[in-house]
């Protein structure tokens, strides 16, 4: 069972405009049981290389405009970076167009589409809603009247419900936030800063 909570410090690392805060855990290291909930979570999905030597999470959203404008930023660092394993976690805060559009994009792994539908729901415009998203998943050539039913899967609820307590025990202010080793970084951030937390975490 993961620790309940932990004490958390905030330091900004950059001028209040770039919203970009460090949060960084008292003690140095998060406990062991609780990076593996982070780190190895069979539920969540993996971007780029699922053996690589380092871990980076995000905690995302698909209706936050900061998220949004990261996703490039994430990809470049990705394809810089051979050796570096991505763990998303779905964390949808931004009301039921949000919850519906984590589920939705969980649901997609079925049909094997996970990283297409991420990206495209992350690069659209509008707010992700139950219309927008299934007009997403239909552009894409989801089916999806098996993409609804699957949203009722056991699993979706169970990586949604992980991920609000993973947050809730980290005291997590908001998305998007990313953890790599002992350390993260929450908001807009550049792809040197971004890269520079994952070859930190090589030495944790």
């Amino acid at each position: 069972m993961f620790q309940r909570r932990m004490i958390l410090t905030l330091a900004l690392a950059a001028p209040a405009m770039a919203i970009a805060p460090r949060l960084a855990w008292s003690g140095h290291s998060l406990p062991p049981e609780f990076r593996s909930q982070l780190e190895r979570d069979a539920n969540a999905p993996i971007f780029g290389n699922p053996d690589g030597d380092a871990t980076l999470i995000e905690f995302f959203d698909y209706n936050c405009q900061f998220c949004r404008a990261m996703m490039p930023v994430v990809d470049a660092v990705l394809a810089a970076d051979p050796g570096l394993r991505m763990v998303l976690r779905e964390w949808p805060v931004f009301g039921e167009g949000s919850v519906f559009a984590a589920r939705a994009a969980l649901a997609s792994r079925k049909q094997g589409r996970y990283a297409d539908f991420h990206r495209a729901l992350m690069s659209q415009k509008p707010r992700a809603e139950r219309a927008s998203v299934l007009r997403v998943a239909r552009s894409m050539g989801l089916d999806t009247q098996q993409l609804q039913r699957d949203m009722g899967g056991p699993e979706i609820a169970q990586h949604i419900q992980q991920s609000n307590a993973l947050a809730e025990a980290m005291g997590l202010v908001g998305t998007p936030t990313f953890i790599a080793g002992s350390d993260s970084r929450f908001g807009a951030i550049s792809s040197t800063e971004l890269a520079e937390l994952v070859a930190a975490s090589r030495g944790n």
